[in-house]
């Protein structure tokens, strides 16, 4: 099959990568950072992909929120395009910049196939015990008030490769992964499925992220649009925008955090210590819901490459079964690899995401 051009147009970046989907191997990528006009961002693009000569078969599309309606990939048509819009209100940072890129590439490809893969399809999986939200049920079924999850392409990935690094039928895995990044989020693996996670309708509830705030109690919204008079479109700017790390610290970055944190600067110590109980919080509420587990696996940005946030996120957790060897943990190495003490029950795993691969993937098997 020819290569794939996957495209991952964000709200402030556009990512995009050529891959060859019968070898697995990456022809070309880049990222374009600090994009304040996609179309520019696009023209980059296009330049390095004609240098290269590549000949792409077909384009997948990152899109973070499907809602329900979207449980696989699907061909982008105007009348898909037009649901994408409806769901921007609950993917703002999102969605407008995924639709950027689709219209760009619709525009300079009009005769390749291109095909949308939504972040929410892995989570279809869940049951209406972990997607439903206690309020009005006709209410909500109206409006489509529901828990969808995200970063749907990394769990479908990481999932597979943790099945295999076990040797376990993915069937039967039962995992809880860590993705964690400048957007946070976990989920539960119940027989390689999504079994709950904690983003929620939109991505902003769950884990303390860079600049979203995770979950808080939703009266303080009310009380700041009240007591502070503050407008419903800043409050949302300041929960997705203005909240998580860079609320705590002035910085979004936990690269920055971690550095303020160990030169005992207060506020980093705190925003270090809140996030990191946020995720032992998710941590033992899915061990909980799943019983016993073959692993916790981490993955994305700092999950992969931050060896003090991992050693926080394990410490203590040995009567749950879960210990890490911190030479392991420490040491700088690539790949999938375990990072677990012989005594630990659990395997503790890090896994590079590849969300790229996972949609070009998608979309082959989907033009096949």
């Amino acid at each position: 099959m020819k290569p794939v051009l996957v495209v991952n147009s964000g709200s402030s970046s556009l990512k995009y990568q050529v891959l060859d989907t019968d070898s697995n191997e990456s022809l070309l990528s880049s990222l374009v950072e600090r994009v304040t006009d996609h179309r520019v961002a696009f023209q980059q693009m296009l330049a390095e992909l004609s240098a290269s000569n590549i000949e792409i078969q077909a384009i997948g599309h990152r899109v973070v929120h499907g809602g329900a309606k979207f449980s696989a990939p699907v061909v982008l048509t105007a009348e898909v395009i037009s649901e994408i819009e409806k769901l921007v209100p609950l993917a703002p940072l999102h969605n407008p910049g995924n639709l950027s890129g689709i219209r760009a590439a619709i525009a300079e490809f009009p005769s390749l196939t291109q095909v949308a893969v939504f972040d929410t399809a892995f989570h279809q999986t869940m049951p209406a015990s972990s997607y439903s939200y206690a309020i009005d049920a006709n209410l909500a079924a109206q409006y489509g008030v529901r828990k969808y999850g995200f970063h749907g392409s990394s769990y479908a990935y990481v999932t597979a490769q943790a099945a295999e690094f076990l040797g376990k039928d993915l069937r039967d895995l039962n995992a809880i992964i860590l993705h964690l990044g400048n957007g946070a989020s976990a989920c539960a693996i119940k027989n390689g499925k999504s079994f709950d996670t904690s983003m929620g309708m939109s991505p902003l509830p769950g884990l303390v992220m860079g600049t979203r705030s995770g979950d808080i109690d939703p009266a303080i919204i009310f009380y700041l649009h009240n007591a502070a008079g503050m407008g419903f479109d800043e409050i949302d700017l300041l929960l997705n925008g203005q909240s998580g790390l860079r609320g705590l610290t002035g910085s979004g970055d936990l690269r920055d955090v971690l550095e303020r944190a160990q030169q005992n600067d207060p506020a980093a110590v705190l925003a270090i210590e809140v996030y990191v109980q946020r995720i032992k919080h998710y941590l033992g509420a899915y061990l909980a819901e799943l019983g016993q587990i073959d692993a916790v696996v981490f993955t994305a940005g700092v999950g992969e490459n931050s060896s003090p946030i991992r050693a926080l996120v394990c410490a203590g957790l040995q009567s749950l079964g879960i210990v890490v060897n911190q030479q392991l943990n420490q040491e700088h190495a690539s790949g999938n690899r375990s990072i677990s003490a012989a005594s630990s029950k659990s395997q503790v795993l890090v896994i590079p995401t590849n969300e790229e691969l996972e949609i070009a993937t998608r979309v082959a098997e989907f033009l096949r």
